[in-house]
């Protein structure tokens, strides 16, 4: 199974979509909530490249925000990347 980690705050509801899938989907997941945490902050951004919430890593593999994991999901790429370890 997939190792996936979620950086998200708790008043965004882009992550609440985005966690919606994944509970849809029956995985599990690593939420690393980042609310007034300058260094987790920090750590996304170096990881995911990303400034914005929620940032999503697959399998070690920043693939983007809610938007990209729809995408994913519509494309039939995201079940693939799932089952991966």
């Amino acid at each position: 199974m997939a190792t996936i980690d979620i950086y998200t705050k708790g008043y965004c509801p882009f992550c609440v979509r985005a966690k919606h899938l994944l509970d849809k989907l029956d995985v599990d997941y690593n939420e690393i909530a980042i609310d007034g945490n300058s260094e987790l902050r920090q750590t996304m951004i170096e990881i995911a490249g990303g400034h914005t919430v929620p940032q999503i890593i697959i399998n070690n593999q920043p693939i983007g925000g809610c938007d990209d994991l729809y995408a994913l999901h519509a494309a039939g790429k995201l079940e693939p990347m799932l089952e991966q370890s």
